[in-house]
């Protein structure tokens, strides 16, 4: 090598998922809003806005794929790809592009990218979806403990992926979601809450799980609320504390809404609540 070469790595520094906030790593990345994006066949468009925090300029690219949400044998969370979907699943990775799919957001500026719609004319009423991946390469950091006797400079090009969801309406749809095998356990410190979710309906479940224990009094000792969405089935992990609670009998109450704090209330499709309860012992 030549002295003063800069050798370069590509990393992927980080994959936020799902419906998380996304932030940059290291200012390295941008901030993409929403995160999630609604669109209907009556306007087929979105938006997308990309913000750079960082003191860089970054390179931004965008593609669309087919996946949603499973959970794994621990109740954890996957994205399920299917590289090519059939005709039977409510894809909408191959028609759902992006204005522009390439671009330079410049240092603590913004960039609006739209997305658009072209379905096939024969598209029946439902809801379909897709995934954007929003990469972001950004400049350099420096690899310490490395020896310069040759004048070489070692760095690692950061790279930022950003995976949310896109979900398209045509007509009206519908959600619900069945709850069953409704089981909890103590592990350690933490009462953990496993249950099998099954959307029903034409579109997927976005919706919150809540979770509250309750002593023989009738008062609520530990709860937890998650952000939570069903597209076919899974069955999640939930856990709180129980840290410092007396031994003896309680009531778990479990209840499935679609009521969310960070989506537009236009967007989230109505559902009476459904709960389910159990008995759960503290040793």
């Amino acid at each position: 090598m030549r002295p003063g070469l800069r050798v370069s790595f590509l990393v992927v520094a980080a994959y936020l998922v799902g419906a998380l906030n996304s932030r940059p790593a290291h200012a390295q990345g941008v901030m993409v809003a929403p995160h999630v994006v609604y669109m209907d066949h009556r306007t087929r468009s979105g938006s997308l806005t990309l913000y750079n925090p960082g003191n860089d300029p970054v390179e931004v690219s965008i593609e669309t794929f087919f996946a949603y949400p499973v959970s794994d044998s621990a109740g954890g969370f996957e994205l399920h790809t299917v590289e090519h979907p059939d005709s039977t699943m409510p894809s909408a990775a191959g028609w759902v592009q992006a204005y522009p799919r390439r671009m330079t957001v410049p240092p603590q500026q913004r960039q609006t990218v739209r997305l658009l719609g072209r379905p096939p004319a024969n598209l029946v009423d439902g809801e379909y979806w897709a995934r954007l991946i929003v990469t972001a390469k950004g400049g350099q950091v420096p690899v310490t403990g490395v020896s310069d006797s040759a004048g070489i400079t070692v760095g690692l090009t950061l790279e930022v992926r950003t995976i949310l969801p896109v979900l398209y309406r045509k007509g009206p749809v519908t959600t619900g979601v069945a709850v069953s095998g409704l089981r909890a356990s103590v592990e350690g410190d933490s009462l953990v809450v496993r249950a099998r979710l099954v959307r029903s309906g034409s579109a997927a479940f976005i919706g919150t799980m809540n979770g509250a224990l309750i002593d023989v009094s009738g008062k609520v000792v530990a709860r937890f609320s998650i952000p939570q969405a069903v597209y076919f089935e899974m069955e999640p992990r939930f856990t709180t504390s129980v840290a410092g609670l007396p031994r003896g009998q309680y009531r778990l109450r479990f209840e499935a809404t679609t009521e969310r704090q960070d989506l537009p209330a236009e967007v989230i499709l109505p559902m009476a609540p459904v709960r389910d309860s159990l008995e759960v012992a503290l040793p």
